[in-house]
């Protein structure tokens, strides 16, 4: 099994780029790998994607040096175990509220005596080829990150911190200003920014990379220089989207 680099940028506190795909276009998941995103996470909580598809998708980035971290429908032990045995090499789980739904979930990432997942990867050991390397070094190789996007995860945010095998938390802007009773649509929000500062500190004491996302190269270097380390450039579908308006906006502007 080749090693979870990201997850080692990330332990040693250096930031990472990675971008969410949506869109389960596996050109666009493949041409986003070649491009250079060091991680990129495969949505299949909010579109139609299932598992076949999945490992189509994980198969695009497989030829480069991109680790593969897949988005499970929730925080539910045999969602974590199909993903990774299909490829993934780590979780970005939605939902998370408190300290034990962490740690639930960290031990579905590991096999016993550390865990809970069963043995069964098929495609993540190379059809059998790497049986016994991949049982030796899948615990250690799996990336945990967890989107905090309710108040109960906000309440319990210390605690969940302080779950071993817990790596990174990042911040689902929407739902968590929803949570609050917010409209996200007009973020920013004062409370929300002291939350954010709040955690972010929290995450520098106890070593827990904390992201967020950006969707602009400004945002971006924004997004960095506050100290996030586990950062998102994308969606892939927003990134379409701005491209697009943007020649079209340019067209009719000429064309007037």
């Amino acid at each position: 099994m080749r090693k979870n680099w990201v997850r080692e940028k990330l332990l040693a506190g250096q930031p990472s780029l990675g971008c969410q795909i949506g869109l389960g276009s596996l050109h666009v998941t493949e041409l986003m790998a070649l491009a250079g995103y060091e991680w990129l996470v495969l949505e299949t909580e909010h579109n139609s994607v299932g598992p076949a598809q999945l490992e189509m998708l994980l198969m695009a980035i497989s030829g480069t040096e991109t680790i593969p971290i897949v988005r499970p429908l929730a925080a539910d032990p045999l969602e974590i175990q199909k993903g990774l045995d299909l490829g993934a090499m780590g979780v970005f789980v939605p939902m998370v509220r408190t300290a034990e739904e962490a740690e639930m979930v960290v031990r579905a990432t590991r096999y016993p005596p550390a865990g809970t997942r069963g043995f069964g990867p098929l495609r993540a050991s190379q059809y059998t080829l790497d049986y016994e390397g991949y049982l030796d070094d899948a615990n250690e190789n799996m990336l945990v990150a967890l989107i905090l996007e309710t108040r109960e995860a906000v309440e319990n945010i210390e605690a969940i911190m302080d779950v071993p095998g817990v790596d990174a938390l990042y911040f689902g802007l929407f739902d968590l200003c929803l949570a609050m009773g917010l409209n996200p649509n007009h973020l920013p929000f004062p409370e929300i920014d002291d939350i954010m500062a709040r955690v972010l500190e929290l995450g520098k004491q106890k070593g827990v990379a904390i992201g967020s996302g950006a969707a602009t190269p400004e945002g971006l270097r924004a997004t960095l220089e506050a100290g996030y380390t586990f950062v998102t450039y994308g969606p892939d579908f927003q990134l379409i989207k701005d491209a697009v308006q943007t020649g079209i906006r340019t067209f009719q502007e000429v064309c007037r």
